[in-house]
């Protein structure tokens, strides 16, 4: 009977190892992976709003240019490049200043341009009323905004402190290890 590893066990334990110490850069694909599909999930449901709303549809298509980004970023991470890290953490700001656009424009919308419901709910309410209405929202994007700029930034940062790591690893690690680990990377 043939052996059907063609390495042998030395080789194994080394690949082994290598695996182990690259876990941690490793984690990075996964999250982009999680996050592809959410953003990805949230594109799809602000391109069908788009279709009546041209706010939705350009936040949309926003939202689909960072999912598309996070599988791209996944996919070389994968692959040992690093250029898929850079490309995630700068994904992450990118996605950052949309989420924090669209709040800044709604704010500016809410102020500035009242809904004509809005506008029936105060005559029919009173001033107070429509006043706290339109301050409640405006706190609620104030809110998103101050955890965008948490949230996102902590992911961006998430990628970026894995930059070093892999270059390291890329440089201490055998280039035969490297090889198959890339060559593997779709399995």
């Amino acid at each position: 009977m043939v052996d059907q590893n063609p390495i042998g066990p030395e080789e194994q334990k080394a690949l082994q190892e290598a695996g182990e110490q690259i876990k941690h850069v490793m984690k990075a694909a996964k999250v982009a992976a999680f996050n592809g599909w959410s953003i990805g999930l949230f594109a799809g449901v602000s391109l069908l709003i788009g279709l009546f709303s041209l706010t939705s549809l350009i936040i949309g298509v926003g939202l689909a240019v960072v999912a598309r980004n996070e599988f791209k970023g996944r996919t070389a991470v994968r692959a040992l490049d690093v250029e898929g890290l850079e490309l995630l953490w700068r994904n992450q700001i990118g996605f950052l200043v949309l989420i924090v656009g669209y709040c800044l424009w709604s704010i500016y919308s809410v102020t500035a341009r009242p809904d004509p419901q809005m506008v029936e709910l105060t005559d029919l309410l009173g001033s107070d009323t429509g006043q706290l209405v339109q301050e409640l929202t405006q706190l609620v994007y104030v809110a998103v905004i101050i955890g965008t700029l948490i949230f996102q930034g902590l992911n961006a940062r998430f990628y970026k402190v894995r930059i070093p790591a892999l270059k390291t690893y890329l440089d201490d690690t055998p280039a035969w290890i490297v090889d198959v680990q890339r060559a593997t990377a779709l399995d």
